[in-house]
């Protein structure tokens, strides 16, 4: 492209104008670190030593930040140069950096304040400055600082204004020594080559980087349809979609970054989350949590999250399958542990769902989360139905009572029938405290008969109780667990005389409980065994009436006693009698092949959200959060500590609906902050999230963007996605590419009938020393095969064949990450969910049709768009059938690029 002189000279006054600055900013930050000026507990302490320490706490975390900022700085002065025109003609610039800007710099600003969204607005744009100016935008450059030995350059600098660009500058300093070598160059030879070196540094449009390291791509300035995005409030419960490369993870990590720095929340939400983590004890900055699908993809996020400044421990991104475990085994009491809590035992590949749970999750869930509020409900009924009959006026009375509350909570309304319910505590207690005492005095005066008879008694017992302790827990177990619910100390002691008493009270209530309800303990149950032992050694006939009666008023009594731990506690084994109920109907479940105490990972997700929401639907109550420290509420204290308050998700159509619903339902109710992206056609699991009702089911006012500029791809492969998307009945995505960069590239190259494995690596590696010499390097390149068995053999194989040309390649298995940047890497297809490649090579696509029958056009799907220029795919036979129509788009291997002009990433 021909410039003019006076636009040539602008870029060049620019060029001056911008290294000085970044050499400015830079050099403060230097100052500022060596000099330590960053305020600490020291300096505050000497100013005030009466100082509460939270104070000085606070300050020190100033200090940290602001020491983070000058090390950002250092390295990193500025990523963009925006001129601005107000309506009076005044200009004025602005620079813009990643972070809080170092002071003493008028026009340096922070990309998440909201100055920073000039960086990202179109040539003309207006925009309406804090103070109230309008402005319009009349030039900006994206800038990439490097700092060299004998000072600063910016490489692959965008430039663009009213009258000219964008244009892609290689070096800025390349410009100015050109400009002060001009008047000396005499020969004409020097000047030739002088002219054609600043042809070269200066390039018509954006250049598209070669993606030389595997990772996530940095983009420090937004497109304006992201950055208006990862600028919406807190509060918002928000999905982007949109297909592969159009920056839908960089928007999530940029939003991140913004909303965790206080110092960009508006006054509003900087009160509530100060509010929030007063209430909580953690600090705003620490409390949010993120969900991937893969350790791979993870290790990735955290090296971005490292980027933009945000400390990303495996605390804060976690995936769904290792939260899950924690959450149903440590805090909910779901899974069983070996101290012998917990109701089920999980189990992966446990047959136990039909293909109708899969399919209709939601509907699945909503069954079973009527069912079993249905049978609390229920429970409660009967239990104030029992206390009115019973012979004792004080009890009738109670019985009375809670039976004129408990008709309002047949409507679902049980957060106000709960409330009711605590004013009635007091007398539940001490009426159960009464006759607590009443009965074990009768049950232990029979022990003490005992004792008086035979001192060895216990230890006779406790040896019989041993011999017992290596059976398994039976249904029978199970149903005196329930009838004894909340009865005993949880911590009861499990050896010696201790234990033998605990077995000698549960079992002889257990014998008056049945006596009272005219039904027999199981034999087969522990309680039943230890009867039979005890044989006449028990309580007399007439006292087991007397007991049996008053411990069923107990029991009934007891569901009030704290009915909101019994009822998020009770979730889990209301779930296994629910799932035994609708296997009888032939409902959602298969009839036989698992145990009743086995449970699906997914069954898991079912149980889990119920308690989750059955937690939220009562903490998002003003009166509730109010007297969140009452007996009446207390047993909620425990969910609320794992609320955060923020909630992110990456990929989220890979979950399911139930999965996502929890992951929702751990955003803190008073800020409801939840972030999500994904993309319909990219999802990886049978379960996964299928369409936007079902996301709207976890969030009715979820407000969906979709973004659709894809960064990544040459236009190409490009071409290739969207033939794949109308070949397999995708979901149709209007994708476009950037406007004004160079999106040339080659087309993907296909080999087919490739049986011998000899083949396929022979071919393999051509390509690869193909793209090293177009290129003059080897970029980021990943080999893609169908099974982990594959991942060692091909890698091996692959070494072997390019060893000639020292190129590595790696067994990335169980897709860890592997090596050095510059080695070939090979993985199981599955793992590779949201990296990005410059090459990509997809062995036996033919086969993979035929391992994965219900998810092979995603896997191809998503296999093929991790390649931004570069993509090779080989057949044992040919193409699919389901996408023979795109045989046009393929050619047989790559010819030299032409026009594409790639350009390293620094």
């Amino acid at each position: 492209m021909e410039l003019t002189t006076e636009s040539r000279q602008h870029i060049e006054q620019v060029a001056g104008e911008a290294l000085t600055q970044l050499d400015s900013i830079a050099s403060a930050a230097k100052r500022n670190l060596h000099d330590g000026r960053t305020l600490g507990s020291d300096a505050l302490a000497s100013v005030n030593t009466m100082t509460s320490s939270s104070a000085i706490q606070k300050l020190d975390q100033i200090s940290q930040a602001n020491r983070e900022s000058y090390q950002v700085l250092a390295a990193e002065p500025a990523i963009a140069r925006v001129v601005v025109v107000d309506e009076e003609g005044e200009e004025r610039t602005y620079y813009i950096c990643r972070t809080t800007p170092v002071s003493g710099f008028q026009n340096l600003a922070s990309y998440r304040a909201p100055v920073g969204r000039l960086a990202s607005l179109a040539i003309g744009a207006e925009f309406t400055l804090p103070n109230g100016t309008v402005v319009e935008v009349l030039e900006r450059a994206q800038l990439r600082p490097a700092a060299l030995a004998d000072g600063w350059d910016s490489r692959d600098t965008v430039v663009e204004a009213e009258h000219f660009g964008p244009l892609t500058i290689e070096s800025l300093r390349a410009l100015l020594t050109e400009v002060a070598g001009e008047e000396v160059t005499e020969d004409l030879l020097d000047q030739l080559l002088a002219e054609e070196t600043v042809k070269a540094n200066i390039i018509d449009g954006v250049r598209r980087s070669v993606i030389t390291k595997m990772g996530l791509r940095d983009q420090p300035v937004l497109d304006q349809y992201q950055d208006e995005i990862f600028r919406l409030p807190l509060d918002k419960r928000l999905l982007i979609l949109g297909p592969p490369g159009t920056g839908k993870t960089t928007t999530l990590i940029r939003r991140l970054g913004q909303k965790l720095d206080t110092a960009f929340l508006e006054e509003g939400e900087q009160r509530l989350v100060e509010m929030v983590a007063t209430a909580q004890g953690v600090a705003h900055a620490n409390s949010w949590l993120m969900f991937t699908p893969t350790e791979l993809l993870k290790q990735y996020l955290k090296e971005a999250f490292a980027r933009e400044g945000v400390p990303a421990s495996d605390l804060r991104i976690r995936t769904w399958q290792d939260y899950r475990r924690e959450l149903a085994r440590n805090a909910f009491g779901v899974l069983r542990t070996a101290s012998g809590g917990g109701t089920f035992v999980l189990k992966d590949g446990l047959p136990s769902l039909s293909a109708e749970a899969l399919n209709r999750p939601i509907r699945w869930f909503d069954d079973f989360n009527t069912w079993q509020r249905n049978a609390y409900v229920q429970e409660l009924h009967e239990a104030a139905s029992m206390l009115r009959e019973a012979k004792a006026p004080e009890v009738q009375s109670l019985g009375e009572r809670l039976h004129i509350i408990l008709p309002q909570a047949g409507d679902g309304a049980l957060a106000s029938t709960f409330g009711s319910l605590a004013a009635e505590l007091p007398k539940v207690q001490a009426l159960v405290a009464s006759l607590k005492e009443a009965s074990d005095g009768k049950i232990k005066a029979a022990l003490n008969l005992q004792l008086n008879r035979n001192r060895a008694f216990l230890d006779e017992l406790a040896r019989f109780i041993d011999g017992l302790q290596q059976a398994q827990t039976t249904d029978a177990d199970e149903q005196d667990e329930l009838d004894a619910d909340e009865e005993e100390d949880t911590t009861a002691p499990r050896t010696g005389r201790a234990a033998a008493l605990n077995a000698y009270m549960q079992a002889v209530r257990a014998q008056a409980r049945a006596a009272a309800s005219k039904r027999a303990v199981s034999k087969s149950s522990r309680n039943g065994k230890i009867i039979e032992w005890l044989a006449e050694r028990g309580l007399t006939e007439a006292d087991r009436a007397e007991v049996g009666a008053s411990l069923l008023v107990q029991t009934n009594a007891r569901r009030f006693v704290n009915p909101v731990k019994r009822y998020l506690d009770g979730i889990p084994k209301r779930y296994r009698a629910f799932r035994r109920d609708r296997q009888q109907a032939e409902s959602w479940y298969r009839n036989e092949g698992f145990e009743a105490r086995d449970i699906h990972p997914l069954e898991l997700d079912i149980v889990l959200l119920a308690i989750l929401r059955a937690a939220g639907d009562l903490i998002s109550r003003p009166n509730v959060q109010r007297d969140i420290d009452s007996p009446a509420w207390s047993a909620l204290q425990p969910i609320l500590g794992h609320y955060r308050n923020q909630v992110l998700v990456d990929e989220a159509t890979d979950f399911s609906p139930i999965q996502l619903a929890c992951m929702a339902a751990l955003a803190h109710p008073r800020l409801r902050s939840f972030f999500a992206c994904g993309d319909f056609n990219q999802r990886l699991t049978t379960w996964g999230a299928r369409s936007a009702d079902e996301m709207k089911w976890v969030f009715a006012d979820f407000d969906i963007k979709e973004i659709t500029v894809s960064y990544r791809q040459s236009k190409q492969l490009n071409d290739l996605a969207r033939a794949m998307i109308r070949a397999v009945g995708g979901t149709e995505q209007n994708v476009s590419l950037p406007a004004h960069v160079d999106s040339g590239g080659v087309a993907p190259a296909l080999l087919e009938h490739a049986t011998d494995t000899a083949i396929v690596v022979s071919w393999l590696a051509d390509r690869i020393r193909e793209i090293e010499r177009f290129v003059g390097q080897l970029p980021s390149t990943a080999i893609f095969v169908n099974a982990e068995d594959d991942v060692a053999p091909v890698a091996e194989a692959l070494n072997e064949a390019l060893a000639e040309h020292n190129i590595q390649v790696i067994a990335c298995r169980e897709g860890q990450a592997v090596g050095q940047e510059s080695n070939v890497r090979v993985f199981d297809i599955q793992h590779i969910k949201g990296l990005e490649f410059e090459a990509v090579f997809f062995v036996g696509i033919d086969q993979l049709a035929a391992l994965h029958p219900a998810l092979f056009d995603k896997y191809l799907y998503v296999g093929t768009t991790r390649a931004a220029t570069y993509l090779g795919v080989t057949c044992d036979g040919t193409l699919p059938t389901a996408i023979e129509s795109l045989r046009a788009h393929f050619g047989q291997d790559w010819q030299a690029p032409g026009s594409l002009q790639a350009v390293t990433e620094q």
